[in-house]
Formats: C-alpha cells, sequence, structure tokens
C-alpha cells in the first residue's frame, strides 16, 4: 500500500500552505517577521493553535526562553515550531530533552550549534523533499536527504554535524509519525464516519 503522505500545513503551524505562498522554513519566518522583530503570544496561537496556558508551562520549564518585552524572536518562533511538529509524535520531556542536545540551554545562544531558525529551515526542506516525493521513506532515504540538506551547514564546534544530523532525524522521522497518524486517523473517519 502506497501511503502518499501529504501536509497542507506549514509544520508545526495551523497555517496552510497554500495561503502563505507554499513558503515554509526561514521563508516562512522572514514573512511573518517581515514588519516586526518580535511575535505576541495571542498571534503564536493564530499560527501555531498552541494556547497560552502551554506556552506558558514550556517556557517555565525551560524548553522555550522566556519572552522579551512580551514578544518572541524567530528563533524562540522556530523552537516553538519545532516542539510542535514533534509533541503529537513524542513526549514533550524527550523533545526537551532532543533539543537541548542540539542546542543546550534554550535562550542562551552561546552553546548552540545553529540558530533554532536555521534548524527549522533544514526540516522543512526534507520535510518538502519527502512529502513531494512518490515513495515512501525509510531510514536510509531519510538519513542521505539530511545529509544533502545539510550541505551547507558549518560546524561551530567539532562533532556539531554529526549530532545535528542525529538530531534531524529522530524530528523528521517524529514529524513523518505524525502525519502517518492522521493519514490513519483520516482512514478511520472515510470508515466508520461516512
Amino acid at each position: 500500500m502506497k501511503l502518499e503522505i501529504q501536509s497542507t500545513l506549514i509544520p508545526g503551524t495551523i497555517m496552510e500552505r497554500k495561503k502563505m505562498g507554499d513558503v515554509t522554513g526561514l521563508e516562512f519566518l522572514n514573512k511573518i517577521f517581515f514588519i516586526t522583530d518580535g511575535i505576541m503570544l495571542s498571534q503564536i496561537r493564530e499560527i501555531c493553535g498552541i494556547d497560552g496556558s502551554t506556552l506558558q508551562n514550556w517556557t517555565k520549564r525551560g524548553w522555550v526562553a522566556n519572552a522579551h518585552n512580551k514578544r518572541y524572536d524567530k528563533n524562540q518562533i522556530a523552537r516553538i515550531l519545532i516542539i510542535n511538529m514533534m509533541r503529537e509524535s513524542m513526549q514533550l520531556d524527550r523533545i526537551a530533552r532532543l533539543l537541548t542536545y542540539v542546542n543546550g540551554v534554550a535562550g542562551d545562544t552561546s552553546d548552540d550549534i545553529i540558530p533554532e531558525s536555521e534548524l527549522y529551515d533544514y526540516l522543512c526542506r526534507v520535510i518538502d523533499q519527502l512529502v513531494s516525493d512518490e515513495t515512501t521513506p525509510d531510514a536510509d532515504s531519510v538519513s542521505e536527504l539530511i545529509s544533502l540538506v545539510l550541505e551547507s551547514y558549518e560546524e561551530r564546534a567539532v562533532g556539531a554535524r554529526k549530532r545535528l544530523e542525529r538530531a534531524c532525524g529522530i524530528i523528521i522521522m517524529t514529524y513523518y509519525a505524525a502525519l502517518v497518524r492522521q493519514k490513519a486517523n483520516g482512514m478511520f473517519d472515510e470508515v466508520f464516519l461516512r
């Protein structure tokens, strides 16, 4: 059976790709930050569908850095989107541990191997390729695609590329699992809710 996994939404959001001009990743972030340097909580709800108490909980636990003057910057939004992409298929404490593996403490850029906005862009580029491909991906093809997309990445520390590749593999597989779950739920609805 061919899965034909499609995603009409920008990863981590509730926004239709078509309505945003079919952009994802850094292009999408640049579009929403075009006239502002920060996004307020109410705007995050509109973008991600995350309620304020959820985001406050993530901030309280240290998974997302505190807002500056009640506004979140591009890297904070990217981190929120990445968490949101995975939370349907992975426990939040595991997601937090994975993001710490990549970039250490949220809000402390001195230990980062990549800005979250760049990480989100790389992830979206891999996802765009996976969902546009005619075949169902396997772990090897996902790893190859990640390596290809990360070719332009410049290591900031020894071993950073390998760490980034591993983390991207986990994030992509987790997101893809969420898409497969959505597909299964849609199939279920067709059978039982007609």
